[in-house]
């Protein structure tokens, strides 16, 4: 304990000090304040620059004048706003000196009465190998992604990864979901279940929208396995948000052929066929996506853990709302609103993400 109280003392004293040193040289120059505004100075520069440009040749007599004028416009606004610079007055200094110096003294006593100086370190390497030595369904989604992090700078493989990213989903990070399954395909470029699994990370980062780089990763799905349904699902979403309604009803017309007739996914497809030909299309729905299903649930599942999360709580609402699922939305809303009631930043928060689009 002691040697962190010394440390922090100390700091303190240099908080002090260079604070002192500012407020001396402060006021060290607060007499010489009526002096010329030192900005004309530069200005008057810029226009001897200007004039030696323009006689080497390196300025168009025209851009010299439109130079000129400019500067010129700048320096007559600078010499007509200069004024005295603010002093505080005589009498006012040591209060403020007095008030600088408590605030340093009352962050020390508070650290002092409220802090652990004493308290061990845990640095990040011990705790994932305490992680790694216990039962690994036990972690959180960040602490099984930390584990299998080390574990795949040591052997890495496209399985591992696929973990990884299914790990970051859950702990509500699509991007790093996407870095690690960029990584698996580098590793097993024929696999078409990674493929896809890198589309529906990419959907996750752009809330639903298909961009053109998803485009490019779903059609590399389809070139591998031409049977990938959730690929060309959303190839098609991609085609009709393009323009090419037709097209994109045919596309899920054969999807749909393809399934059997008690197959619960057939709704859905034709649901998304009406939406699209319809004049001003609502959310397509389509099959749930496996990594923004898995990065919604994992969200919910870690607030129903640990519900002391605001961010969290407006998280939630933001994606069922991005999600177009009105009734798990309301629902949230109306847990957060309950535990957050004598917060209002918190519930401004809260009716915002609940009022966000759905995903086109």
């Amino acid at each position: 304990m002691a040697p962190m109280v010394v440390f922090w003392t100390a700091a303190g004293l240099l908080a002090v000090a260079a604070a002192a040193v500012i407020l001396l040289r402060a006021a060290r120059s607060a007499p010489q304040s009526g002096q010329e505004d030192p900005t004309l100075d530069v200005y008057r520069r810029q226009l001897a620059e200007i004039d030696d440009l323009a006689d080497r040749g390196l300025m168009e007599p025209a851009e010299r004048e439109a130079a000129r004028a400019e500067a010129g416009r700048r320096l007559l606004g600078a010499a007509e706003s200069a004024g005295t610079g603010w002093t505080a007055p005589t009498g006012q200094r040591p209060v403020l000196l007095a008030a600088a110096a408590g605030v340093g003294l009352a962050a020390l006593s508070g650290y002092l009465v409220l802090g652990q100086p004493g308290l061990a370190d845990q640095p990040l390497d011990q705790r994932i190998e305490s992680w790694r030595a216990g039962r690994l369904t036990d972690l959180t989604p960040p602490q099984l992604a930390a584990v299998l992090r080390g574990a795949l700078e040591v052997r890495p493989e496209a399985e591992g990864y696929r973990f990884l990213a299914l790990a970051e989903a859950q702990s509500d990070n699509p991007a790093a979901a996407a870095r690690a399954l960029r990584r698996a395909v580098e590793l097993a470029p024929g696999r078409a279940d990674l493929w896809e699994m890198l589309g529906l990370s990419l959907l996750a980062r752009s809330e639903g929208e298909v961009t053109a780089e998803a485009r490019q990763v779903f059609a590399e799905a389809v070139r591998l396995d031409p049977r990938s349904l959730a690929a060309r699902f959303h190839l098609a979403r991609g085609r009709a948000a393009s323009g090419d309604r037709e097209g994109a009803v045919r596309d899920l017309q054969a999807i749909a052929a393809e399934l059997p007739p008690e197959d619960p996914r057939r709704a859905d497809i034709d649901a998304a066929i009406r939406e699209v030909r319809s004049p001003a299309p609502a959310v397509a729905e389509g099959p749930a996506s496996e990594m923004i299903g898995q990065m919604v649930a994992g969200l919910a599942k870690r607030l129903r853990d640990n519900p002391e999360d605001p961010d969290g709580w407006v998280r939630l609402v933001r994606s069922y709302a991005v999600l177009g699922d009105a009734a798990r939305r309301d629902a949230a809303l109306d847990e957060a609103r309950r535990r957050y009631a004598g917060q209002p930043q918190v519930l401004d928060e809260l009716e915002k993400a609940a009022a966000a689009e759905p995903m086109k």
